[in-house]
């Protein structure tokens, strides 16, 4: 009985030894881990925008989805896209689904070969009837972090924004879904609304978030209106103010009441006033003033005898464009003016035969900017504005 007794002691002391060598010597499944490849090199000319999406137990890929969004043709703006769950057998990848939008059947199988830190992909993708062969190397992937991180976007758009500091009165953009989209625009026909040409490409970002920004130009005084129109429309996620025309650094502020009729502001008042600064400024005429009733913009036209050469009697023909608002939305005390950098041409207006001219540096900033000649501080003066210190973020 004492023989017994002492073998189970020594088994008890044993044990913990015992299960801790167990423990130690047992082999502890890898946690998953969720990696993200966003490009494949070369992927139908280049043109695709690719993210495979992998599950991984160490090395050893457990599932995979593959999310491609390419160009319907080639050349052309308009995308479409497939999402497709691939099958993992080993380093192979295979799957099938159709595309979104043309539903063009679509297959895909690809093999993937580990080098180094970096991957190769190589095998084929087919849409419809059409085969892309894959032959990518050099593919890096990221963490689940990185990969949201780089997913990321701001569209700018400001719902009710403190001041037209940050963005600008005539520019506004609504986000909308995807199904939404068109609709929204058909309401915006026969309106005085300039809608920004390339908002209407439906970008691989809008695909994959269902939802697409457009963007508009709107008299600032319509704006208001066009933002509680857009907000009470199905589909619209958020619609407000975004970055347009004005750069502070060319927009002064001043007192409202001595340039506004009732509620309305006086611009034909504005237009002479600026006009007088800019004739005296750029030693020019003023020949025309044309304000845009769609966007509420006011293009000033000057002209002055050109310097170039004298003796040939050319013209200079400047051209400034000018926005005027208040200074926040709903505001009525204070009024914003912004003015563009001065273009100028020059032409010949001779009454009988003219020379032609070109000027291939028109386009050029130091071109544009040449005329501007204090513009900027002559209208505060004139108007008693304030100027934007940006170092400070404050009129001054």
């Amino acid at each position: 009985m004492r023989a017994i007794l002492l073998a189970l002691a020594v088994i008890a002391a044993a044990a913990p030894e015992l299960g801790w060598a167990q423990s130690k010597s047992g082999t502890k499944a890898p946690a998953n881990e969720t990696r993200y490849f966003t490009a494949i090199d070369g992927l139908m000319d280049g043109n695709a925008d690719v993210i495979l999406k992998e599950t991984r137990q160490g090395k050893t890929v457990t599932a995979a989805t593959l999310d491609v969004c390419y160009p319907v043709a080639k050349n052309s703006d308009r995308k479409d896209r497939f999402v497709v769950s691939l099958t993992v057998n080993g380093q192979t990848l295979t799957g099938a689904t159709q595309s979104n939008g043309a539903k063009e059947p679509v297959t895909v199988k690809l093999n993937r070969k580990p080098t180094g830190d970096t991957f190769e992909f190589r095998g084929q993708i087919t849409i419809g009837k059409t085969v892309t062969e894959v032959a990518s190397t050099d593919n890096s992937d990221v963490s689940e972090k990185e990969f949201q991180e780089s997913q990321s976007s701001d569209d700018g758009i400001n719902a009710q924004p403190k001041d037209f500091t940050d963005v600008s009165p005539e520019a506004v953009s609504v986000r909308l879904k995807l199904d939404a989209v068109t609709d929204f625009l058909k309401s915006l026909k026969g309106e005085n609304v300039e809608v920004s040409l390339p908002s209407l490409i439906v970008s691989c970002d809008a695909l994959r978030a269902g939802e697409q920004t457009i963007s508009m130009t709107v008299d600032p005084d319509r704006a208001g209106a066009l933002i509680a129109k857009a907000r009470a429309t199905n589909g619209v996620v958020t619609v407000g103010w975004t970055a347009g025309t004005v750069e502070m650094d060319r927009t002064i502020r001043f007192a409202a009441a001595d340039w506004r009729d009732g509620d309305k502001i006086n611009r034909d008042k504005l237009a002479g006033a600026i006009s007088d600064v800019l004739a005296r400024t750029y030693n020019a005429k003023p020949t025309s003033a044309v304000w845009n009733p769609v966007t509420g913009k006011l293009k000033l036209t000057l002209k002055r005898p050109s310097q170039l050469m004298p003796s040939l009697e050319l013209t200079d023909v400047i051209e400034v464009t000018s926005l005027v608002s208040a200074d926040k939305p709903g505001g009525a005390d204070a009024l914003m003016l912004w003015i563009s950098s001065p273009t100028t041409t020059t032409v010949d207006e001779a009454s009988s035969a003219k020379l032609i001219l070109s000027d291939e540096s028109s386009g050029d900033e130091e071109g544009d900017t040449r005329d501007d000649g204090g513009a900027i501080d002559e209208l505060a003066k004139v108007f008693k504005a304030k100027r934007w210190d940006a170092d400070n973020s404050v009129w001054k």
